[in-house]
């Protein structure tokens, strides 16, 4: 099994046994997600950016605004951490001390760099596809003038680590008497009915039309494409 190597950066301290460093682990808390935080610093003071993400292999791809402070600081080649998570339940305990969630979260280290001129309309391709299958063929592709305002930055996962919880309450013994009710609240983001824009001449895209009432994340990391190189 394929792990990613272990610091200071990526190390668990607390809690360690709910961690994980191996690929398949990662990668499917990568892959179940649309939405990451790039986190880096730029002259001394820290910033957390959300944007869209896709992965290639143990590569990870975002892009934005050419003309944004992220892009233009990750330009000259800057050391990032990108983090996911999902919520996946309250976790109502007897006490208040051990009320919990459920969760899975992502971090991950590396360099952001750009990519280059020549290959930024093949990535957003990629990109395309990875969000609905066969849309990059459908789509109008995008201008010259387009491409030069879109900026495309791409990490290779350095070190990662993954945070899992699952579960109901940890209560300690002398608290399992009370008088209160305990448990898990799951949640869980639903897909829902296709909205149309005016009179439609093409039928829905039929990966997400059938998964209405599905859960996002699991439709969702079903549509990655199998890993590359």
């Amino acid at each position: 099994m394929s792990e990613f190597p272990v610091s200071y950066r990526n190390r668990a301290r607390r809690l360690p046994d709910r961690a994980a460093y191996d690929h398949e682990a990662v990668f499917a808390v990568l892959d179940a997600a649309l939405v990451a935080h790039i986190g880096y610093v730029v002259d001394g003071q820290p910033f957390v950016t959300p944007t869209a993400f896709w992965r290639h292999g143990t590569r990870l791809y975002w892009h934005g605004s050419a003309v944004s402070r992220m892009h233009k600081a990750q330009a000259a080649e800057l050391a990032v951490c990108v983090t996911v998570s999902h919520l996946d339940g309250l976790v109502l305990a007897r006490s208040a001390f051990n009320h919990s969630l459920n969760y899975r979260s992502a971090m991950v280290f590396g360099t952001a760099r750009p990519v280059p001129e020549a290959d930024k309309a093949a990535a957003l391709d990629a990109f395309m596809e990875r969000i609905c299958p066969g849309r990059s063929a459908q789509a109008r592709p995008g201008s010259a003038a387009e491409l030069r305002q879109t900026a495309v930055f791409y990490l290779d996962m350095e070190e990662a680590v993954v945070k899992t919880r699952a579960g109901g309450p940890h209560d300690d013994p002398e608290d399992l008497g009370q008088a209160v009710w305990a448990g898990v609240v799951p949640l869980a983001p639903r897909v829902g009915a296709l909205e149309p824009d005016g009179p439609q001449t093409m039928p829905a895209p039929g990966h997400w039309a059938q998964a209405e009432g599905s859960a996002f994340d699991q439709v969702f990391r079903a549509l990655q494409p199998s890993p590359g190189p």
